[in-house]
């Protein structure tokens, strides 16, 4: 069973994946993957660059946004500028998935791509409750 979640059709998030998750992210038809986690935040954890060399061995782009708080605007703006790049299925990591979560959710709401009720709604239907962002997923929203 794999350990990915469905935000929509083409972002789904992890927890820290392994050389075998990965191998099956690519058979899933996965073109991105996006490491939110810095480099040994946890013994025994994968580097990036050896996630990212796997990555690309298996013909995908990989991007390392790694993330302590909530994003900043300039990860926020190269997680919208990366979707818009490659399009098809982005995988986002980190050690439980919800830091991925919340990139995705800050980039949807500040592209105008979803509202923050939309962006919470479908983080809870993955099973990552964001809620308490709501005020700075609504201070992304353009306008």
């Amino acid at each position: 069973m794999n350990p990915f979640r469905q935000l929509n059709d083409t972002y789904w998030v992890a927890p820290q994946i392994n050389l075998e998750a990965l191998a099956e992210a690519a058979a899933l038809g996965v073109k991105t993957v996006i490491s939110n986690r810095p480099d040994g935040e946890e013994m025994g954890q994968l580097k990036a660059g050896q996630i990212a060399d796997a990555a690309r061995e298996k013909g995908m782009q990989f991007l390392h946004l790694p993330m302590t708080g909530p994003p900043s605007p300039e990860q926020t703006e190269a997680l919208i500028a990366q979707l818009a790049a490659e399009p098809g299925i982005t995988l986002g990591f980190c050690r439980s998935g919800t830091r991925s979560t919340i990139i995705w959710a800050f980039a949807m709401t500040r592209s105008g791509r979803l509202t923050p009720d939309e962006a919470i709604t479908a983080a809870g239907n993955a099973g990552y409750d964001i809620s308490q962002l709501r005020p700075m997923l609504a201070a992304q929203t353009p306008g």
